[in-house]
């Protein structure tokens, strides 16, 4: 077979089974942006190619991929950022128009133009770190045209940079000021016009909502999953960040893809995230960022099996980080992952979280998504804080 791109001298971390997958003197050969053959170079077939890259020792992981984020948004919130410095609370920052409500006025007032030229910068960060994938969720817009024109833009970061974007409608992410007293009046206008339009359209690949005391309600969330799987879509959660409404197990019983925060999880909701398969994605950057002091229960979660994801959450009000290898560093001295952990956690878990199993390790019949990295070792992805390594990033082959 003539491969398109041999990459030789290379030391892998496939990320395939258990832990990071090492491979000493590795190659990857590859074939129409598919991996053909990753491996001990001992065992490579014959490697003829139309180009030969030799890696000079290099590490090469499966490219990264950030499995939370709200990169789409008006505006920012340095400003409350500013006042919470200076000892306003959450209360006085609303009642001074800030909060989530001036971000929902920011995008309703952008027009998908200015939310693609906003985010891009954004996701721009990522993509210098190594990020082939990145999720973006909708949820500020809080009515039907702001959240389509997010989600279209949103579709558009994938045709403006070579990443792969999956997009997440979150309508429910909180109560617009027209439905102030009715939240269950804004849920039915959810599952009964926007998502269905969102559905058809094909502008979303998955669904989201908030179970919080501050968000919805578990039997408000139902209705929200009940509404996913009429239009065969899979679901998501928040939950369990500021309180424990058991969203967890909510999300496991409807087979959801990932429960997302998960500070106040209790072991109920632990073990039926293990029975599902349910995908645990830690955030530590909104963890530092809101000083959180609860930690997740990642003994538990490591001890019951359920896989570890991490991301950034990317957005304006409680965590605005655009790095994963200071997610990483976070996920590692905050939460104490190991690095196989906090690798997993932006690769193989990464990818399970969004229901894509053509990616994130280094095995043959995956997308030759790769990074390739200027370290002596894969901890230094992990242990390095502002620093990046990154010597290059391949989507697709390309």
């Amino acid at each position: 077979m003539l491969y398109d791109t041999v990459w030789k001298g290379a030391r892998l971390a496939t990320m395939a089974g258990e832990g990071m997958g090492a491979v000493d003197h590795g190659v990857i050969a590859a074939k129409d942006g598919m991996i053909a053959y990753a491996g001990p170079a001992a065992e490579a077939p014959a490697l003829h190619a139309k180009r030969i890259v030799d890696c000079k020792g290099r590490w090469i992981t499966p490219g990264l991929i950030d499995c939370h984020t709200h990169l789409i948004h008006g505006g920012d919130r340095a400003a409350e950022f500013e006042m919470r410095l200076g000892g306003a609370s959450y209360e006085e920052i609303a009642r001074a128009g800030g909060g989530i409500v001036s971000t929902m006025r920011a995008t309703r007032a952008a027009s998908e133009d200015e939310l693609v030229a906003a985010a891009l910068p954004r996701l721009d960060a990522l993509i210098a770190e190594g990020a082939t994938t990145v999720e973006v969720k909708s949820g500020y817009g809080l009515d039907r045209d702001s959240e389509i024109r997010m989600l279209r833009a949103a579709r558009r970061l994938g045709e403006e940079r070579a990443v792969s974007i999956a997009t997440t409608f979150l309508g429910a992410h909180a109560l617009p000021p027209e439905f102030a007293d009715d939240a269950d009046g804004y849920i039915a206008l959810l599952c009964d016009e926007v998502l269905p339009e969102v559905a058809a359209l094909g502008l979303a690949d998955a669904v989201d909502a908030f179970c919080e005391s501050i968000g919805f309600t578990p039997a408000q969330t139902e209705r929200m999953f009940a509404a996913a799987a009429r239009h065969v879509l899979p679901v998501k959660l928040h939950a369990e960040q500021l309180s424990n409404l058991h969203g967890a197990a909510l999300a496991a019983r409807h087979g959801a893809l990932s429960a997302d925060h998960l500070e106040h999880l209790d072991e109920a909701g632990i073990a039926a995230m293990a029975a599902s398969g349910t995908v645990a994605t830690l955030l530590p950057g909104a963890y530092y960022f809101v000083r959180e002091t609860k930690l997740p229960p990642v003994a538990g979660l490591r001890s019951a099996g359920v896989p570890i994801a991490l991301a950034t959450d990317c957005n304006p009000g409680t965590s605005p980080l655009t790095s994963l290898l200071l997610t990483m560093n976070m996920g590692a001295t905050l939460f104490r992952l190991t690095v196989p952990e906090c690798l997993a956690g932006v690769t193989r878990n990464a990818a399970r979280a969004l229901g894509l199993a053509d990616r994130g390790t280094l095995e043959a019949g995956k997308r030759c998504d790769l990074a390739i990295w200027d370290v002596e070792r894969p901890a230094q992805l992990v242990y390095r804080m502002g620093f990046n390594p990154l010597h290059a990033r391949i989507w697709s082959g390309q």
